[in-house]
């Protein structure tokens, strides 16, 4: 998982809270000059495996195009477990880590287990990324992947290598934002938000590889 999953943060409330203990100490808002609006947008693409097996590795790609006239601040991602709504019940949404499952047994310091491993996370893989670090989209909210300002017409790909760690089936959920500060709300052209889910079944015979005659190994369906 990426380093810092510990930290985790409603996908409202937590930016919120953010915003204000900013505001305490500093005397404005860190969302004070921050552009808002409704910025509609459209879900290109959201592939996943639907059934995997355990240390099989995986790409989970969504795409997401500025079908407005306006630039989109901050395009951003949240990976929440099940569901994306705020409040969500005990051990949905942002409340684990992303790619996690809710461990219940009272006492622990923290409750999420991973199901994936990020073996790359999302935007170009430069010198953090190839060291194990939380790569180039990484942002301040532990769920949320972030790619910048998103011009009309341009599209923007969220890719992540993953390896499933944990068998069982499963509900992993996304939802699409404008920002980080919930002032620029991105919209479907029907006016829905973007997001959605992929219910993914993890078995527990791990995945089979073997060696090609070019010396590269190869895994199975």
């Amino acid at each position: 998982m990426r380093r810092g999953a510990g930290r985790t943060f409603t996908i409202v409330a937590g930016v919120t809270a953010a915003i204000a203990l900013a505001a305490c100490g500093s005397g404005g808002r860190q969302d004070a000059k921050a552009p808002s609006g409704t910025f509609p947008v459209q879900v290109t693409a959201a592939k996943w495996r639907s059934f995997q097996r355990l240390s099989q590795h995986t790409s989970l790609v969504i795409a997401i195009r500025n079908v407005g006239t306006k630039p989109i601040p901050n395009l951003s991602i949240s990976i929440c477990n099940t569901t994306c709504r705020y409040p969500a019940p005990v051990g949905q949404g942002t409340s684990v880590a992303a790619f996690a499952q809710y461990l219940g047994t009272p006492g622990l310091a923290s409750h999420s287990r991973p199901v994936w491993i990020i073996d790359q996370p999302p935007g170009p893989c430069g010198y953090s990324c190839q060291n194990g670090g939380q790569g180039s989209y990484v942002s301040s909210n532990a769920n949320t992947w972030q790619s910048g300002e998103l011009k009309p017409g341009a599209t923007a790909t969220f890719h992540w290598k993953l390896t499933a760690v944990a068998p069982g089936h499963f509900v992993v959920a996304y939802q699409v934002a404008g920002d980080l500060y919930g002032r620029a709300k991105t919209v479907l052209p029907d006016g829905l938000a973007p997001q959605g889910s992929f219910v993914v079944t993890v078995a527990r015979t791990p995945a089979q590889s073997f060696v090609n005659g070019s010396g590269k190994v190869v895994q199975l369906p």
